[in-house]
């Protein structure tokens, strides 16, 4: 009966041992507290648990307390998708910003920068980069989260960001493999399918994740989507022919394997968490990222009896939970012995990379001869429902960085088949900004901008996201992102400052 019983409890710490759930509010909860000391040894940061970097420290002070080597994950890939700034747009431009500068030298120092923070505020892991090939251009759920469309240049960003974060101390997580770049669905909602040949996958998709791996990343992340020509039956997340055979055996990965959001609908709706959980395991993945949407303890509870359960029903080979387990012990052994001493001294820091890097990204493209504006104008956004990973928490645009260079600058945010007459309404005489995000996925956008350019043919246009639409306007920028930074870079040149 001991003996039993210390297996029981060895079984239990490991099933805690691989989960990686979030929480509700700034401060720890208790229950987090108490499962901490029973095995669990990841803790996931959301935009919900930040306020600023000084309460995330004391957050991950107070995890540490509890558990001194306890990885503290978070979603920060920079750009539109920022955890640690999300109440105010991020200090730095996103991958596709990167991209279209196309530096590897900056892509690693604005990697390094944000490591260096997230490793000051007491994060050692960082569900990022994206790897992801945007070869769809409807692509719902990636498109600026993605370096570009071109493999080469994604397998060499992929590569600098991984080497320059983890030069700050900070595990990267590369994702979300095995591509998730040419689908038309976002795997939040739904399952996406790729539909390619395995040859097309190993020239494009896989790539950046071998450049990645080679780069030394200490963590990838499975994608919910379904590649027939990997697997003709299970999603990336639940294949052991795609993490195992493909990941481990053929591409030689020997790292960390997290799952995507194991609550996320195209898991979830199709197989429930507890199941895509234990199937995750089984299929050769170490970690379940929880929490985006489930935050609570009774989904602590119910992923690890389900991982309990799977093993004594002869589903889940308990070898496999405990070398997952120790995967994870590994990471954290890994994050603690690379973990600066209260971050990285401040002669070492460069925070001024990110707007060097936003404003280089900038693409101007010029109808005629364009004069700076000197006037407080109106800024219309048309603004396009956020996907989940971006959220709607974080501000994004011009016109706050247009109102500090030009006081007295208004805005508005229109969407739908008026939007075009009521930003002109509304505008009145002032001078029109005109910000959109994706206009070539959106049509209504589009046609507001018809509207807006037939009546102001002297609008100023600024896309913020993938810029594939024709460039129109008296002055036409591409940020390639809506970070602060790159919303400042463009309210510069707006301005002419």
């Amino acid at each position: 009966m001991t003996t039993l019983a210390r297996a029981t409890d060895t079984l239990t710490r490991d099933a805690l041992t691989v989960l990686q759930p979030g929480f509700a509010g700034t401060t720890a909860p208790d229950w987090l507290l108490r499962r901490l000391g029973e095995g669990l040894a990841s803790v996931a940061l959301f935009g919900r648990n930040v306020t600023s970097p000084e309460q995330v420290a004391a957050l991950t002070a107070q995890l540490r307390a509890e558990r001194e080597d306890v990885l503290v994950a978070i979603d920060e890939e920079g750009g539109d998708v920022t955890r640690l700034e999300v109440r105010t747009g991020s200090s730095f431009p996103g991958n596709h910003a990167l991209g279209a500068v196309d530096d590897v030298g900056l892509t690693r120092a604005v990697a390094a920068e944000l490591g260096r923070r997230l490793a000051a505020a007491g994060v050692d892991f960082n569900w990022a980069p994206s790897a992801d090939v945007n070869s769809n251009p409807d692509n719902p759920v990636i498109g600026v989260r993605a370096f570009g469309a071109d493999t080469d240049l994604v397998a060499r960003h992929t590569a600098a960001y991984v080497t320059g974060m983890q030069s700050a101390g900070v595990a990267t997580c590369t994702k979300h493999f095995p591509g998730h770049g040419d689908t038309g669905i976002d795997s939040h909602h739904a399952m996406p399918r790729i539909d390619v040949d395995a040859d097309v996958l190993a020239e494009r998709d896989l790539v950046p994740f071998r450049a990645a791996v080679a780069a030394g990343t200490r963590a990838v992340m499975s994608a919910h989507i379904l590649v027939p020509a990997l697997d003709p039956d299970l999603p990336a997340t639940l294949s052991r022919r795609i993490l195992t055979d493909l990941l481990r055996g053929e591409m030689g990965y020997d790292g960390l394997i997290v799952t995507d959001g194991i609550e996320m609908r195209a898991i979830a709706g199709t197989y429930g968490i507890e199941r895509g959980t234990a199937m995750a395991i089984a299929a050769g993945a170490d970690a379940i990222c929880v929490g985006g949407g489930l935050s609570d303890e009774g989904t602590v509870r119910r992923l690890s009896d389900a991982l309990v359960a799977a093993v004594r029903a002869g589903e889940l080979p308990e070898e496999r939970l405990a070398d997952a387990a120790e995967r994870v012990r590994a990471l954290a052994r890994w994050t603690a012995a690379n973990r600066p001493d209260g971050g990285r001294s401040e002669d070492t820091a460069d925070g001024d990379v990110g707007l060097r890097a936003a404003r280089r990204a900038v693409r101007v493209t010029v109808a005629e001869e364009f004069t700076p504006l000197t006037e407080p104008p109106y800024v219309a956004a048309f603004t396009p429902v956020a996907n989940i990973a971006v959220g709607d928490e974080t501000p994004w645009g011009v016109a706050a960085e247009l109102r500090r260079l030009l006081p007295g600058t208004e805005t508005g945010a229109f969407n739908g088949a008026g939007a075009g007459s009521e930003a002109l309404a509304a505008a009145g005489s002032r001078r029109i900004v005109a910000v959109v995000r994706d206009e070539h996925r959106h049509p209504w956008m589009a046609s507001a901008l018809d509207v807006l350019l037939a009546a102001r043919p002297d609008t100023v246009v600024v896309e913020m996201g993938v810029p594939r639409a024709e460039a129109r306007g008296a002055l036409h920028l591409a940020t390639h992102g809506a970070a602060r930074v790159c919303g400042r870079a463009a309210a510069e040149a707006i301005a002419g400052v």
